[in-house]
């Protein structure tokens, strides 16, 4: 029978257990309030407001609001049941139980009893599995349910089934080396530890954005070259004006698992790739093996007009430009290395912590852990729930900085004379995709990376007015118009879905909130955490 293993609440182990627990639903009920309030806007917000004349249309927002609706009221839901699920998981000494499991299954492998680097694996493995079963439910509703109800879902239950299986298996072979390489580094690095353990974890993450596109991406997405023609020759004389390294060009193929639309860039150095989701595409029609158009034959079928204007989603070549205006902004203003920098630092600070803290017993006991102090649980201790304010604070910071990098993208792309088009392309995304426009101050700012369409908007317009007066009293045109322009429309304030794509700068991101996600062009609803640039 299990039982609970709250320890006496006088001992340090109690007050730490109830200190971490207390903040686990502090947190919890602000996360909530915020959703309350955001809500209640979806719920009052019935008639657009007046500034989204000419920008959205009635029957977009009625869509856009009814699917933000159904969103929230699922994640209310499903955020209930996990939170209830992870204070159980605290009470029911969770964590001993799966780590005793993990201990039968790797002496049933044959590996020593006091072997903990494999016991740790086996834990991982084990830990996965269950989270895979215990999501699973949800993430079927969500896809098939809500997804498939507004016309973004485009899986087939055969599909989903197959890339869940995918990830798992992928997850568990990259996952399992690098737990083993932690586990032996904290148990055989001496005091210094913590040192190799950021080395190699750096190490690790710049291994991963290196062989991630080219070898684990395309598991689960097609990737093709993006035909020769105007939009490829365009793309190739931006790369060249601002002097991007771009090597290569692919078109992937989301719209077989979503219609959300999305771009991104990767690579280290001279070796710079940019990737275009089909569904960004205005016109776009996927290539066969040989090279030719592919032929849908649903899409032979006689339509009528009505049916053609209906499809028409995307964006066309001068937005698409445009936004890759904004996409490589990220990159010629350093937004990608001040990321990596920030979040290494971050990583650095943890793992200095949890050195002076790994062989502090009461942490461990207060887990359930009494005869035992395995390396790698106290490393999830530490980082999850030791770190938990800190982390609070720091992802509040980085919401501030991503929405701090987004205006100065924005600003970035219309130093190339791309605002026009940069702002039909965000009404564009925001069509397509069903963003609503109007947000909570409070909501906006905790949660989303990215600044709402009407405030981007206006920073747009506002940049023409300061040019136009700074150019009717200079009399001159600048000579470098990208750095005065950046620096004059910069406004200094701050992402799943889950996501397959390596982290670089991407053009859209509808339910960003994990770090694997990069922020994005056009993000109604993310959450940035930590910094490398696609989520």
């Amino acid at each position: 029978m299990i039982s609970m293993v709250v320890p006496e609440l006088g001992t340090w182990e109690g007050k730490i257990f109830v200190g971490i627990l207390g903040f686990s639903w502090a947190t919890y009920m602000w996360e909530e309030y915020l959703a309350y309030r955001q809500r209640h806007v979806y719920r009052e917000k019935v008639e657009p407001p007046s500034e989204l004349k000419g920008i959205m249309e009635r029957t977009t927002y009625d869509k856009a609001r009814a699917y933000s609706i159904d969103k929230s009221n699922f994640s209310m839901v499903e955020g209930f049941c996990s939170h209830i699920i992870n204070t159980g998981v605290m009470l029911y000494g969770g964590l001993p139980v799966f780590w005793s499991a993990a201990g039968k299954m790797s002496e049933w492998l044959g590996f020593s009893v006091d072997s903990e680097v494999p016991q740790t694996v086996a834990f991982i493995c084990l830990a996965s599995a269950v989270n895979t079963v215990i999501n699973l439910p949800w993430s079927v509703y969500f896809t098939f349910k809500v997804e498939q109800k507004h016309g973004f879902n485009k899986q087939t239950p055969g599909f989903f089934v197959k890339d869940k299986i995918k990830k798992f298996i992928v997850s568990q072979i990259i996952s399992a080396p690098v737990v083993a390489g932690l586990v032996y580094i904290i148990k055989a690095g001496g005091d210094y530890f913590f040192l190799y353990l950021w080395g190699f974890t750096t190490a690790v993450m710049l291994f991963f954005m290196t062989v991630y596109p080219d070898y684990i991406a395309p598991l689960f997405d097609k990737y093709t070259p993006l035909p020769s023609g105007p939009l490829r020759d365009q793309i190739e004389e931006l790369a060249r004006q601002i002097h991007f390294p771009l090597t290569k060009l692919y078109v992937v193929e989301g719209s077989k698992r979503s219609a959300h639309s999305n771009a991104y860039f990767y690579g280290f150095f001279k070796n710079k790739r940019i990737v275009l989701y089909d569904t960004l595409l205005e016109d776009y029609t996927p290539l066969n093996e040989d090279g030719e158009a592919k032929q849908n034959e649903e899409e032979t079928k006689e339509e009528t007009e009505g049916e053609k204007e209906k499809k028409k989603t995307g964006c066309s070549t001068p937005e698409v430009l445009a936004v890759l205006g904004h996409e490589l902004g990220h990159w010629k203003l350093n937004h990608v290395l001040k990321g990596i920098i920030i979040s290494q630092v971050n990583l650095l600070l943890v793992f200095g912590v949890f050195g002076s803290l790994y062989k502090y017993s009461p942490l461990y006991r207060t887990f359930g852990f009494h005869h035992s102090q395995p390396a790698f649980i106290g490393l999830i201790i530490v980082m999850q729930y030791v770190f938990a304010p800190y982390n609070e604070v720091l992802q509040f910071l980085l919401t501030m900085f991503s929405r701090h990098n987004e205006f100065q993208a924005d600003a970035f792309a219309k130093s190339l004379g791309h605002s026009e088009q940069l702002t039909s392309a965000l009404v564009k995304l925001n069509e397509d995709n069903l963003g609503f426009p109007v947000y909570d101050p409070l909501f906006s700012a905790w949660h989303l990376s990215h600044p709402p369409i009407l405030e981007r908007i206006r920073a747009l317009e506002d940049g023409e007015k300061k040019e136009k007066r700074f150019n009717f009293f200079t009399n001159q045109h600048c000579a470098n118009p990208t750095i005065i322009t950046v620096q004059t429309s910069t406004v200094p304030t701050h992402q799943h879905q889950h996501c397959t794509h390596p982290p670089a700068p991407a053009l859209y991101s509808p339910t960003n909130t994990n770090t694997t996600h990069p922020p994005a062009l056009y993000s109604p609803t993310s959450t940035s955490t930590v910094l490398t640039h696609q989520h």
